[in-house]
């Protein structure tokens, strides 16, 4: 089989499986074609059959033909159990869609001249957003004759990327916007990935908790 063929053959199985096709791809007798490019139960690819043949090997094998690649020439079928294909794939659909979580833009002012204390607040901050998946957008805001000395604006954009580099990194480089400079830091992990992180944690709390009582 081709590159090309390959591909075109996953494309087909990874279209079937996520569930995109407007209806559901032609299976056993609803195949009306003279031959088909047979694909094997295990992957391997058995060659150009003729559909009664690539029937009664489906027959044979308990399994269903399908259709995974109808563009083909000739198209492609699969030897499959098409109903616990079917069941898996809207299986693994329901938990990616489950595991989708949308990130969120959460922004950070800082004022050029903050004083450590309230810098040390708005530094833990960051690092609170990022841990939970969100991206933060940090603003220095500049007032009066400040505006003039863009330089310090950038040292402490520095300053607070390099205090939060465990939990993100710099996506968007400090830039003017207006009176204020911004920049964005994005998070090490996604948003799924936090809150997974975070259930395991409370639940090994939770561990160490009840074997102290």
């Amino acid at each position: 089989m081709s590159v090309d063929l390959f591909l075109h053959v996953f494309r087909g199985l990874q279209t079937v499986s996520e569930e995109l096709l407007i209806s559901d791809p032609r299976i056993n007798e609803r195949i009306r074609v003279a031959e088909v490019r047979l694909v094997g139960p295990a992957g391997e690819q058995v060659g150009v059959v003729s559909i009664d043949q690539a029937l009664r090997l489906a027959r044979e094998a308990d399994l269903d033909l399908v259709e995974v690649a109808p563009g083909s020439n000739p198209p492609v079928c699969k030897i499959m159990d098409y109903g616990k294909f079917k069941y898996e794939a809207a299986q693994k659909v329901r938990e990616a869609r489950k595991n989708q979580v949308n990130t969120v833009l959460k922004t950070v002012r800082f004022g050029l001249k903050i004083d450590d204390h309230d810098y040390g607040t708005k530094v833990g901050q960051v690092r609170k957003f990022l841990k939970a998946g969100d991206k933060v957008k940090v603003m220095v805001v500049f007032r009066g004759r400040e505006q003039s000395r863009p330089e310090m604006g950038v040292t402490l954009l520095k300053r607070l990327a390099e205090e939060v580099a465990e939990f993100g990194s710099v996506e968007s480089h400090p830039s003017i916007d207006g009176r204020n400079m911004v920049m964005v830091i994005g998070p090490l992990k996604n948003k799924a990935e936090a809150r997974a992180e975070a259930k395991r944690a409370a639940e090994k709390s939770a561990t160490q908790a009840e074997e102290k009582n």
